[in-house]
């Protein structure tokens, strides 16, 4: 089965410190991490493209990521960032689409997770600015906590043009077993058709060592909500290393979806991540079959 990771990171702190790194107990993140290191893992897993997440909120990042792109086979497609608040974000949106490796750009993200205020996303300017990243033809992924998902419910609302993907679930209460009101604002975003959510993040939710039985409740729904055409598999990589290998969380992530369809499995692993962010095999087929009920605003492939 081929497989697309639709979520994973890379950080060179010779050339760019990441602040977030000093948080207790994240030392084994405390060092580079590049696309070579990457490479085996995913090549045993048999993934056969990836999608790269940005990691800090400046500028100097989503050119070097899209330059990354455009060097290595293996990434498929971009997440980066831009400052949705400003005006000129259109224009920077352009600058970034039109330098090297700016085809592989297919979405933005803000660290919206680190915003004191949990109506960052209701606000005028960022609603504006998520008009902006549709209007560009991208998608726009949201990394969230559990109290912030009205805000994102509201936005993706506000903003039916745009496709929002939820990163790692919105982050649940694993470990605390807790599954409410997360379950309920999961399912009003889902009922959002412009919207999809990626089975990421998960291990370094739960406590140390858990067990499958810990994590099926809350993917199981995740993948009732969204429908497996609207979920796709993130490795979460190299941040997942807090809790398991690459080979482990690609262990989970099947054992979690393992009572779905041979189809549906194929959509969580590749199909959905095709689609979303217009990787070019999927995108092509799609065009050719004419695609599903789900469709996304059409803009060019990127490979």
């Amino acid at each position: 089965m081929n497989i697309i990771d639709a979520h994973h990171h890379v950080w060179d702190l010779t050339v760019r410190d990441q602040p977030w790194l000093r948080q207790p107990g994240l030392e084994v993140l405390q060092r580079s991490f590049g696309v070579a290191d990457l490479r085996p893992a995913a090549e045993r897993a048999g993934v056969t493209g990836t999608v790269l997440v940005q990691t800090v909120t400046l500028t100097d990042e989503t050119p070097e990521m899209l330059a990354l792109a455009a060097a290595e086979p293996l990434i498929a497609a971009v997440v980066g960032w831009s400052d949705l608040t400003v005006t000129s974000v259109g224009d920077d949106l352009a600058r970034l689409r039109s330098g090297r490796g700016g085809e592989y750009l297919a979405s933005m993200r803000h660290q919206v997770q680190s915003e004191a205020d949990p109506e960052w996303l209701r606000r005028p300017d960022v609603l504006r600015g998520l008009r902006a990243v549709a209007a560009a033809g991208l998608c726009y992924d949201l990394i969230v906590r559990p109290h912030q998902l009205p805000a994102a419910c509201f936005a993706a609302a506000a903003v039916p043009e745009l496709t929002f993907v939820l990163d790692h679930g919105a982050k649940p209460e694993i470990a605390d077993g807790m599954l409410e009101p997360w379950a309920t604002s999961i399912r009003r975003l889902a009922a959002l058709p412009n919207t999809a959510c990626k089975l990421s993040g998960l291990v370094t939710e739960g406590p140390s060592g858990s067990a499958l039985a810990a994590f099926v409740p809350f993917a199981d729904v995740i993948l009732s909500a969204f429908g497996a055409d609207r979920v796709m598999f993130g490795s979460d990589w190299p941040v997942c290393l807090l809790a398991s290998d690459y080979a482990g969380v690609l262990a989970l992530a099947q054992a979690l979806v393992s009572g779905l369809s041979e189809a549906e499995r194929a959509a969580v692993f590749a199909g959905t991540a095709e689609r979303v962010y217009r990787i070019a095999a999927a995108a092509d087929a799609d065009r050719e079959s004419g695609g599903g009920s789900w469709r996304l605003p059409t803009r060019p492939s990127r490979r």
